[in-house]
This record gives C-alpha cells, structure tokens and sequence, in this order.
C-alpha cells in the first residue's frame, strides 16, 4: 500500500505543476497497472487454528483462480485469483502441507500459503510449462516445460532459481519438450524428453551432505537413449520404484527399474493396439493418474474404448476392459476397491466405477459435460468429480456411489488434496 500510495501522490503532484500531458498519462497507466496487479493477487479471511490435512485446492482454469477446500466439512474456504493461465495446471505441496505450488500453462509457478489464503509468490519461469514435482527432502520443486524447453528448479522457501537443464539432445543438441517429471527416491526428479526420446534421471543433493556453500549441487546421474517414440507423460509406482513412461509414435510403454537402473529401459505391453485400427485421439490419457489397486494396474489404452488391467510382478497384461469411450483418468480409491474413469471428448460427461477384484463394471454416472478429474478423500470415504461444464465440484459417497454434495466453482478442473504432500509422485 505504501507503493501505491506514493505514486498517487506523485500523480497528483504531476498535475499540480501542470507536466506535459504525456507525463500524466505515464502516470495514470502506471497506477492503474499497480492497482490492478494488487487486486489480482486477492487474499481471504481464513479461519483460526485451521489444520492442514484436510485441505486441498481447486483449479478455476478459465479464470486464473484457485479454491482453497476443507474435504472434512466439504466446504470452500477462499477464493484466490491472479495465477494466470491455469488451462492445464497441476500442483504438489511442501512436506508440512501448508503450502501448495499450482504450475501453470504460461509458465507461472506460484506458492499458496494455504492457512492465510494469499499467494506467497508467484514468478514466470518459462514460456509453456507442463507440470512439476517436489523432491523428496521437500527442498526444491521442479518444473518441465514445453516452452523453451528442459526443467527448472527452484527452493521451496523463496522460489530462488537453483538450476536450469537444458534438455537437448542428439548430434545437433535440438531442444525438446520435457513431460512426465516425478520425485524419486534418493531426493531424485526423473523426466521424459517428448522430441528426444530419452528418460533422464537427476539427483538433487540433499542440505545435511554438504555445508550451505555448496549447496544447490544438480547431478544429472543418468541418461537413458532410446527410451520409445515420443514419450508423452509418465508415472511412478507408490513405491517409488518403476518409472513408467507412455509412448505417443509407438504401440506399448517403457519402464525403468530405479532399483536397477543399470537394467535400462524395458518395453512393456509392446504388442498392445497391434491389428486394431485406432481411433483419433481427442485427449492424451493422464498417466499420473494411473491406478495401481494390488497386484494390478489399470492403465488407458491410448485411442481405445478400454482400460488394460496389468500384473505389477510380470508387468503382462492380464485382460482388458471395454468402456464406454476413451479413458482419460484411470484413478484407484485409497483402499484399492474401486478404479473410477472419465472419458475424452465428446464423451465427457460420463463417469464409470470399476470393481478392482472383480474388473467388473458397477457404476456408470453422467452427472454433466466437462468430467476433467477425480481426487479421493486420503481414506477413500468420497470422491470429488469436477464438471466443467456445470460449474461445479460433485462429491460422491464412495460405499454407496451417491451424490452427497454440490459445490459452485468456475470451470474446475485438477483437485488436489494436501495428501498428496506425503506420498511419491504425486
């Protein structure tokens, strides 16, 4: 405020010693660009001794806003705006839970203080990013971007910049996009490069190793060449020990062993999609969304009306499930009981609820157009739906698979709870 207050004054002052029109109008643009730029980046009133761990954010995608929700009282808390272009954003949160970090699509990376409803701070680290992760230690957030390329890397604390990766490749060292970045184990991020067909793995040191003045130290630890055509979004198994990449250009997925890296890349389910012809592709599948319920994983066909059910030990497909269209999300209940999916374009707005021991069908919903993400409560109790469409979040009685409660939001998209801050890649 005290900024604002001395340029109205020095506003006023312009014009009582009658400055050159020009000068007035600097001013006058000047101040209203600061006034704007205060009022975008809004703060609530948030409650008194609020706990942290049932909270979580909405992303308002058309409006550049978040929803600070308590997933308890099923309420919305507050409302923050000014984080740019949320249309495909994603967020992580630091170890205690109190700070969510929201990626956005124009390469704005921004904190949330989440117990004072305001942006902590916000700054533009790229042109195009794609998403990010945390490390393990809860010292540095990463960020992959399509736009100029490579990860950046920031300290959780005050965003400061670490260090910039590059992500070329090849003979003629081409910049590619870089998608599918998770923590690892071992305070390690691992990423794909779309146009270079690499995986790479890089270790952050760790601030109890080395004394402060070494520090940040970025060890790009391995490279893997090869890794599959046009490797388009990847994930990381709970437990942290299978990164799994999904390819674009090609049928099947690749899969490294972060226990024995030195085995390299693995193709899994090659022969997937072979002799059918496939269907265009209105939306990539989420591969972070992939479940994991038991023994078995439940992945998206890409361009298929199915979701592949595949045995975790041998990492072989088990059988298929036909669906109702082109899965997008794929996403296990806490408990591992039900696999519930949502679909692409024109089939947005059906929801169905898979019965992970029995692979069985046992729901189908269509509550609205614009069905863009799920996220279940840490115990499985609900699941929130985002409708787009609708403008609402709708919350569903897991046990039941009733409708409990509707909550107004403006075209939600990702919800994500502060559960996420205890668990792998996510």
């Amino acid at each position: 405020m005290l900024t604002i207050n001395l340029l109205i004054n020095s506003f006023f002052n312009s014009l009582l010693k009658r400055r050159p029109a020009k000068n007035i109008i600097i001013f006058a643009v000047a101040l209203i660009s600061l006034l704007f730029s205060s009022l975008s980046f809004s703060s609530c009133k948030m409650p008194e001794d609020l706990p942290t761990g049932d909270l979580g954010i909405i992303i308002e995608r058309m409006d550049g806003s978040v929803l600070i929700i308590n997933n308890s009282s099923l309420s919305i808390l507050c409302r923050i705006e000014g984080l740019g272009d949320l249309s495909h954003a994603s967020a992580v949160f630091s170890r205690n839970a109190r700070y969510a970090f929201v990626f956005g699509r124009d390469g704005g990376l921004t904190k949330i203080d989440l117990l004072k409803g305001n942006i902590s701070k916000r700054i533009m680290q790229s042109g195009n990013s794609i998403g990010g992760a945390i490390s393990q230690d809860g010292q540095y957030i990463a960020v992959s971007n399509y736009e100029p390329g490579g990860v950046n890397i920031f300290t959780v604390d005050d965003l400061s910049l670490v260090a910039k990766i590059p992500a070329l490749y090849g003979e003629s060292n081409m910049s590619s996009k870089t998608v599918g970045l998770v923590d690892a184990p071992g305070n390690q991020f691992i990423y794909s490069l779309y146009d270079g067909n690499e995986i790479w793995q890089v270790q952050m040191q760790r601030h109890a190793d080395k004394p402060e003045s070494d520090f940040p130290a970025v060890n790009i630890i391995k490279k893997y060449h090869n890794a599959g055509k046009a490797p388009y979004d990847a994930l990381i198994s709970s437990n942290g020990r299978y990164y799994i990449a999904g390819l674009f250009a090609e049928d099947g997925l690749s899969l490294i062993d972060l226990w024995h890296p030195e085995k390299g890349v693995t193709k899994i389910l090659s022969h997937y999609g072979k002799g059918q012809k496939k269907l265009p592709v209105y939306k990539m599948p989420h591969l972070e969304g992939w479940a994991i319920a038991g023994n078995h994983a439940f992945l998206p066909a890409v361009g298929l009306h199915e979701v592949l059910v595949v045995d975790t030990g041998t990492w072989e497909e088990v059988t298929r499930i036909k669906v109702h269209s082109q899965p997008v999300f794929a996403m296990a209940s806490p408990d591992d009981r039900q696999i519930w999916v949502n679909f692409a374009f024109p089939d947005n707005n059906t929801l169905q609820v898979i019965d992970s021991e029995t692979f069985k069908i046992v729901k189908q919903f269509q509550p609205g157009k614009g069905i863009l993400h799920m996220e279940f409560t840490p115990r499985s109790e609900h699941v929130w739906v985002s409708v787009r469409d609708n403008d609402e979040i709708i919350i569903y009685d897991t046990q039941t698979l009733k409708e409990v409660k509707r909550l107004a939001a403006k075209k939600p998209s990702g919800i994500f709870f502060t559960s996420r801050a205890h668990r792998i890649g996510l």
